[in-house]
């Protein structure tokens, strides 16, 4: 499904895009996983953004902001594609460095990559329509992966506020 979506989305990006990466659980074989794939495009620099939103925008997708994460700006697909998230981040940016290392570490990690399926599920048993508790209670896991693969004080503390919005 991944592979599906960067080929209808690549085309009208390539020029404006540094790489389309594909993050989330759906990205971890064997991840519990809402069937809803993650989708990053990635952008050299902020300068980039503005071209990216026309061309997203000519493929049907609805521009929705930040939604309070910096660096990152959320677009909505139509509702005749795979179910999807999909960013645009810039290069260097904390959200796409945070997505990128909890999707390497758990490739490589399968004991932690099980003990994360575990905690989705009996969250999303718990809090089936709230979707703030659920994020709330993956919040300190991933941030345990982030401090192991080298993230800083600072980085973590703003990854943490980003996910009580």
């Amino acid at each position: 499904m991944f592979q599906r979506l960067r080929d209808q989305i690549w085309p009208s990006l390539r020029d404006a895009a540094v790489a389309i990466e594909h993050v989330g659980s759906t990205s971890i074989t064997g991840m519990a996983a809402k069937p809803v794939i993650d989708v990053d495009i990635v952008i050299a620099s902020g300068t980039n953004l503005p071209v990216a939103r026309v061309r997203l925008k000519m493929l049907g997708y609805k521009h929705r902001g930040n939604v309070g994460i910096d660096d990152r700006e959320a677009f909505a697909p139509t509702n005749d594609q795979p179910a999807h998230h999909l960013y645009v981040c810039s290069q260097n940016s904390l959200a796409l460095r945070n997505h990128i290392a909890v999707r390497d570490y758990l490739r490589t990690h399968r004991p932690q990559a099980m003990a994360y399926s575990t905690l989705k599920k009996r969250l999303a048993e718990r809090f089936p329509n709230e979707r703030a508790r659920y994020i709330e209670g993956k919040t300190d896991f991933i941030l345990s992966i982030l401090e192991q693969c080298g993230f800083s004080a600072e980085e973590l503390d703003s990854i943490r506020r980003a996910n009580q919005m």
